[in-house]
């Protein structure tokens, strides 16, 4: 079997692949640039293989006249940029010990001994520079079926590194089939490991969390997530009922992993996510809105069309009531409000504590009019 597409025909990797190969090296696409293309999806990142060391792979790119970055060297990696494009070339490996954190490896000239080491089959797939697929754990079929396995034994995986049980749901989310369920045997590993999870920093968890809940549709992954306690254990209290409900209600407004994590509720994600000062900031003002009384139109006009309406389909998903008649006009009509009195207006009469009072004071009844008042009017 073989992938194409743009990317492994673009002639700058095909350059980075004929230096490698030149020397006598293998050059091999792997991960998530070979499972992309094979199931018909964008592909991003270019990962490579190869037998040859770091030094090598450093050496050979001088040579060609190619910048070679030493972004991981110390792990095996570094990145060749070709055109433009970034190239990260990892030496084979294979694991000596692992701690549930970090690895320590060795390298290695086998690609079966760097397939063992991968997290998911999937993930364990190699492409040559002609496109032609190898597969040394037999993971192409659990690709084709969008099935997400994990490598070997998925209790010894996910020791070797316990961010591997969020990922298992990530990957579901992303590239797993519902149809076909979660893998028994890896599903039973995760939430036999739960424990293992308190190993991991905040930062780890938190940006699995983004991922997973930035999918086109993590409603299955994440269900299964709580059912399996894995979810509680990385954000207690969550519910899960009411995430396929928003989900279809706002299948045609862009992505929100924030407004997603809003409608699982539960503990305020700040530390045990690690979010960011606008995250945090735009996770309290969406939770409050929503438990807010303010009409789409309202919240249009002070947040913004898009923010409204995500908050006006989360509030509904939460309250189990259908969403409120014509909100989509009344979310148009806000977004574009401009409210027509300006400060100015009110002074010198007004100043300090009492302008500010004021303009409040006529923008309140000025949105209660569902924005008809005139300045005239609300000035008179």
């Amino acid at each position: 079997m073989k992938v194409s597409g743009d990317w492994i025909r673009n002639p700058a990797t095909q350059s980075v692949c004929r230096m490698l190969e030149q020397a006598g090296f293998q050059a091999l696409f792997v991960g998530g640039c070979v499972r992309n293309a094979l199931l018909g999806l964008a592909v991003s990142d270019l990962d490579l293989a190869t037998d040859a060391r770091p030094e090598t792979v450093s050496k050979l790119a001088k040579n060609a006249g190619l910048r070679c970055i030493p972004t991981g060297i110390d792990h095996g990696t570094v990145t060749v940029m070709a055109h433009g494009i970034s190239h990260e070339i990892t030496t084979f490996r294979r694991d000596i010990n692992t701690d549930g954190r970090h690895a320590v490896v060795a390298f290695s000239t086998s690609v079966a001994e760097d397939a063992q080491r991968r997290d998911f089959t999937m993930n364990a797939l190699y492409a040559r520079g002609s496109g032609e697929v190898l597969d040394p754990l037999g993971g192409l079929p659990d690709v084709l079926s969008r099935r997400v396995r994990f490598v070997g034994v998925p209790a010894a995986r996910i020791s070797e590194d316990y961010l591997r049980i969020l990922r298992f749901f990530r990957f579901q989310a992303w590239y797993g089939d519902p149809s076909n369920g979660l893998d028994a045997e890896g599903l039973a590993a995760c939430a036999a490991n739960i424990a293992g999870l308190e190993t991991l920093s905040a930062e780890r968890i938190g940006a699995e969390m983004r991922k997973l809940l930035s999918a086109p549709d993590p409603a299955f992954a994440v269900s299964v997530m709580g059912l399996s306690g894995v979810l509680a254990a990385v954000l207690q209290g969550a519910d899960t009922k009411a995430l396929p409900v928003f989900l279809h209600l706002a299948a045609d407004l862009p992505r929100d992993w924030i407004v997603r994590l809003v409608v699982l509720g539960g503990a305020d994600p700040t530390e045990r996510l690690r979010l960011s000062r606008v995250e945090s900031a735009k996770y309290r003002l969406v939770r409050d809105e929503i438990g807010s009384l303010r009409r789409p139109a309202e919240l249009a006009y002070r947040l913004g069309a898009a923010q409204a309406a995500q908050i006006v389909l989360a509030r509904s998903a939460l309250m189990e009531s259908p969403p409120p008649k014509d909100w989509r006009a009344d979310i148009a009509m806000g977004g574009q409000a401009v409210f027509p009195v300006a400060a100015a207006d009110l002074m010198p009469a007004l100043q300090g504590p009492v302008l500010g009072e004021k303009l409040r004071v006529l923008e309140a009844r000025w949105i209660d009019s569902g924005f008809e008042l005139s300045k005239d009017q609300l000035l008179s």
